[in-house]
C-alpha cells in the first residue's frame, strides 16, 4: 500500500515538473530586434598561467546605446562560480597575465574633455590595490605582452618623433592664468598650423575602420620596464623604425628577441601580397629575416624547445580568387627552409565561421600554439563548423582536439599547453567560455546571458543539404519561426552572406533568429565560392562572380518550395557586402522575388574597383583592370541589367563605408529605380562603416533590422507602405493615369 502510493506521488511529482517546463516553454517570448541591448559578449580570453582562472573582456551596450562598454572579469575554471569584475574602467580591454600570475596588464582609454583618448598600458596587481597606468605615448598602445621573465612589456605604437616632441612642448606650456572671452581664437606671429590637407600618393590610402590612412606614421614595436610602484614612472623604448608597418609582435621563448611579421614593400599592391616572419634583438638592433613563403605569413608560434617557428600561410603565387592557408614549420637556424605541415589537407586552416555576433570592441584570442615540442593545434573550419586540431609536425597526420556543430572564437591555453579554454558560440547560445577536459569533453565556466536567455524563446535552425543545377551538393541552414507549423507555407527571406569567399554555419546569429520570429522562414545557405567546403569549391567561382552561384540560392528556393515551407508568391531576398551584390543580381535575372534589400552592396564592379579601400592589381577576381577589359566588368555588374529589375528594393549603406562604397553599389541603384519608378528607398547610416551589422553603433544596429524586416512585411506580409508618403502616392497614380 506503502508503495503503490509512494509511486502515485512520484508519477504527481512527475506530471508537476512537466506541467511547469512546457508552462515554463510557453511563458518564453520570441526574440526581438532590440534584446541586442542586453546581449553581453565575451571577448579576448586568457588564462592564468597556473590554469586556475582566465581573464576575459566582457563587452555590453553603453547607456547610450551609441556603443560598447569593455571591462576585464575573470572566472574559475573550476566552473563553479560566478564572474567577477577585475577593472573599473568602460573601456578597458587586452588583458595579460604576467608569467608568475601576479599582475594583470591590460589596455585603458579614457575621455577627455568628450573626446575619447588613446589606450594606454595599465597595470592592475593580483595582491589588492588599484590598476595604475605605465604609459603615456601620443598614439597609444597595442597588442602587450609580458616578456617571459616579467620584467618588460613589448607593445605597438604608431607614435612618431614628431608627435614626441609636441607632447613634451605642450608638456612644457603655463597653465593658462584665465581663458580667452573673444569669442574668435588667439594667434600669435609665427605660430605653426598645422594643416588639415592630405596629400596622397598611394592608392591604397584609406581603411573601412581607420578613416584616412596617415602615410606619417606606422606602427613600430616599442618596450617598457614593468615598474614597481605607481611613483615609477619608466620610459618606453622603441625598438623599430622605417616607412614599414610591424605585426602579430611576441617575445622569443628566451627573450632575447621579438618576433613579428611585416610587408616591407613600398607599394605592395603592384605584385601579389607578401608577408614575412622577422626578429629584432629585445634590445634594439638589426632586423633580421627569419622566413618567407611566395605569400603571405599570419599567425605564428615558437616550439617550447626554440628549435621551431609553426605559422599558417597563404600562398598567392598562383593568383586565385580563394586559396587556403596551410600550416608550415621552419627551424630558427638561419637560412633554413619552410616545410608544410600536412600538404595534402583540404581543409580551412585558420578559417572561420561568419555571423552577426563577434564580440565587439575585444578581439584577440585565436593563435595557433604547440601542444608539445611535436604537434600544434590550429584552428579548421569544416561544413559550417570549427573546431581545434592537432597537427603532427613530422608525419603531418591531424587529429581532433574538439568536435561538435559549433564556432569556436577564440581560446586561451596556458603556458605549456596543459590547460585549453574555448569561447563557443551555438546557433542558441551567443558565446560563453568552456574548459577543454580529456576527450575533448567540454566544461561550462560562463553563462553569461544566462538571465536573458532564460526569457527568449530560441530555436536551432534545421540543417539541409540540396543538389544544385550541376549536380554539386550545398549545404544550408532553416531558421524556422518558433511556432512552425507543418503543411503550412511561410513567406521566405533568402539570406545571403558575403566575401564571397566567406561561410555560413553553426553560429548564434541574432538576424535569422528575429527575422524567424516575425514570421518568416529564413534560408542561409553556402553557395559555390564559400569557404570549408575545401580549395575547388571555394575558387571555382574565380572569374564568374556573380554567377552559378545565383543558380546555387535558387535551387535552394526550389528546395524550399518542394518541402511545402514557403509559399512561392512570397519570396524575400537580402545580403551583404558580397550578399549584396549578389541580391542586386539576383533581381536582374529574375521575377520571382516580390522584395529585396541589398546591404552594403557593389552594383558597379568598375565603379568599385576604382573606389574601394582596398585595390587589386593582379588578377584575383578580373584578369584586367577595368579601362582593359570593360566588357566583362559591365557584363557582371548588376547596373547592367537594371532594366530588368521589377522588385521593390530597399538599399542599407553606411556613410563611411569605404570597403564597398555607396557611391559604386546602393546608390547607383536607387537613382536608376526611381527614374524607373520601381519602389525603392535608401537608408543611409552616418558615421558607419562596412561593419554596420556586426559592430556598428548598437541603436544603428537595432534600426537596420527594423527596416529590413519593415520592408518584407510591406511586400510579403500585406503591411502599410509607411515609406511612401500619401502625397507622393496620390502623384505617382495621376502620372500614369
Amino acid at each position: 500500500m506503502r508503495r503503490t502510493m509512494n509511486v502515485r506521488r512520484i508519477s504527481v511529482s512527475l506530471v508537476l515538473a512537466f506541467c511547469c517546463l512546457l508552462a515554463s516553454a510557453q511563458a518564453k517570448r520570441p526574440i526581438t530586434e532590440t534584446d541586442l541591448y542586453r546581449f553581453v559578449w565575451i571577448g579576448n580570453p586568457q588564462i592564468s598561467p597556473d590554469g586556475t582562472r582566465v581573464a576575459f573582456v566582457r563587452v555590453s551596450v553603453n547607456e547610450k546605446k551609441t556603443g560598447y562598454d569593455t571591462a576585464i572579469w575573470s572566472v574559475s575554471t573550476t566552473g563553479n562560480e560566478a564572474p567577477r569584475r577585475m577593472t573599473s574602467g568602460t573601456h578597458d580591454s587586452a588583458p595579460r597575465w604576467s608569467p608568475d600570475g601576479s599582475k594583470l596588464l591590460f589596455l585603458r582609454a579614457t575621455e577627455k574633455d568628450g573626446k575619447p583618448q588613446p589606450p594606454q598600458l595599465a597595470l592592475l596587481p593580483m595582491n589588492g590595490g588599484e590598476a595604475w597606468v605605465i604609459s603615456n605615448v601620443p598614439k597609444g598602445a597595442g597588442s602587450p605582452a609580458w616578456s617571459p621573465d616579467g620584467k618588460t612589456i613589448l607593445f605597438t605604437s604608431s607614435t612618431n618623433a614628431a608627435d614626441l616632441a609636441k607632447q613634451k612642448k605642450d608638456e612644457a606650456k603655463p597653465e593658462p592664468q584665465q581663458k580667452n572671452p573673444s569669442p574668435l581664437p588667439s594667434t600669435t606671429a609665427g605660430e605653426e598650423h598645422e594643416s588639415d590637407v592630405r596629400v596622397i600618393t598611394q592608392a591604397v590610402y584609406r581603411d573601412n575602420d581607420e578613416g584616412y590612412l596617415d602615410p606619417k606614421h606606422h606602427s613600430h614595436i616599442w618596450t617598457i620596464a614593468v615598474p614597481a610602484s605607481p611613483d615609477d614612472k619608466p620610459q618606453p623604448k622603441q625598438l623599430t623604425t622605417g616607412e614599414f608597418d610591424e605585426s602579430g609582435a611576441r617575445w622569443s621563448r628566451d627573450g632575447s628577441r621579438i618576433l613579428f611579421t611585416s610587408t616591407r614593400v613600398a607599394e605592395p599592391y603592384y605584385e601579389p601580397i607578401t608577408s614575412e616572419l622577422y626578429a629584432v634583438p629585445a634590445t634594439g638592433g638589426d632586423i633580421t629575416k627569419i622566413a618567407g613563403i611566395k605569400g603571405v605569413i599570419g599567425d605564428f608560434a615558437e616550439s617550447p624547445d626554440s628549435k621551431s617557428i609553426a605559422f599558417t600561410g597563404e600562398l598567392t603565387q598562383p593568383v586565385l580568387s580563394y586559396k587556403q592557408a596551410q600550416l608550415y614549420v621552419v627551424s630558427t637556424a638561419p637560412n633554413s627552409v619552410p616545410k608544410v605541415i600536412a600538404e595534402k589537407a583540404d581543409l580551412d586552416i585558420g578559417g572561420g565561421i561568419g555571423g552577426d555576433q563577434s564580440p565587439p570592441r575585444a578581439g584577440g584570442g585565436r593563435r595557433l600554439f604547440w601542444a608539445d615540442n611535436k604537434s600544434v593545434v590550429q584552428i579548421v573550419a569544416e561544413k559550417g563548423s570549427s573546431n581545434l586540431r592537432r597537427f603532427d609536425v613530422a608525419t603531418g597526420n591531424i587529429s581532433d582536439i574538439t568536435t561538435g556543430n559549433h564556432s569556436i572564437q577564440s581560446w586561451t591555453t596556458t603556458p605549456d599547453a596543459s590547460n585549453l579554454v574555448l569561447n563557443v558560440s551555438t546557433p542558441v547560445e551567443l558565446g560563453d567560455l568552456y574548459l577543454v577536459s580529456a576527450g575533448g569533453k567540454l566544461t561550462r565556466l560562463t553563462n553569461i546571458n544566462q538571465q536573458l536567455w532564460s526569457e527568449l524563446n530560441l530555436t536551432p535552425p534545421e540543417e539541409i543539404w540540396y543538389q544544385s543545377f550541376d549536380g554539386k551538393r550545398i549545404q544550408a541552414w532553416v531558421q524556422r519561426p518558433p511556432d512552425f507549423q507543418q503543411g503550412k507555407a511561410y513567406p521566405l527571406i533568402l539570406n545571403i552572406h558575403g566575401g564571397p569567399h566567406g561561410a555560413y554555419g553553426y553560429t548564434f546569429f541574432h538576424e535569422m533568429q528575429w527575422m524567424a520570429a516575425k514570421g518568416y522562414v529564413v534560408l542561409y545557405p553556402n553557395p559555390r565560392g564559400s569557404t570549408s567546403y575545401g580549395q575547388d569549391f571555394g575558387n571555382i567561382i574565380q572569374y564568374r562572380y556573380p554567377g552559378e552561384d545565383y543558380k546555387d540560392l535558387m535551387a535552394g528556393v526550389d528546395e524550399l518550395i518542394k518541402r511545402g515551407w514557403t509559399d512561392p508568391k512570397k519570396l524575400g531576398v537580402t545580403g551583404g557586402s558580397g550578399g549584396g551584390l549578389l541580391t542586386n543580381w539576383v533581381v536582374t535575372q529574375t521575377t520571382r522575388f516580390q522584395a529585396a534589400v541589398a546591404q552594403r552592396d557593389i552594383s558597379d564592379w568598375a565603379a568599385w574597383w576604382y573606389t574601394a579601400d582596398f585595390v587589386w592589381f593582379y588578377p584575383r577576381w578580373f584578369k584586367a583592370p577595368p579601362f582593359q577589359d570593360p566588357a566583362d566588368y559591365a557584363a557582371r555588374s548588376p547596373i547592367t541589367h537594371v532594366a530588368n529589375v521589377k522588385t521593390p528594393m530597399m538599399f542599407i549603406l553606411g556613410e563611411a563605408d569605404y570597403r564597398t562604397p555607396p557611391g559604386a553599389g546602393g546608390e547607383q541603384m536607387f537613382r536608376a529605380l526611381k527614374f524607373m519608378r520601381i519602389p525603392t528607398v535608401m537608408v543611409m547610416f552616418p558615421g558607419e562603416t562596412h561593419e554596420l551589422s556586426r559592430s556598428g553603433q548598437p541603436k544603428h544596429r537595432i534600426e537596420r533590422l527594423q527596416n529590413i524586416v519593415k520592408w518584407f512585411d510591406i511586400y510579403l506580409q500585406g503591411q502599410p507602405n509607411s515609406y511612401l508618403e500619401p502625397k507622393q502616392e496620390s502623384m505617382s497614380k495621376s502620372s500614369t493615369q
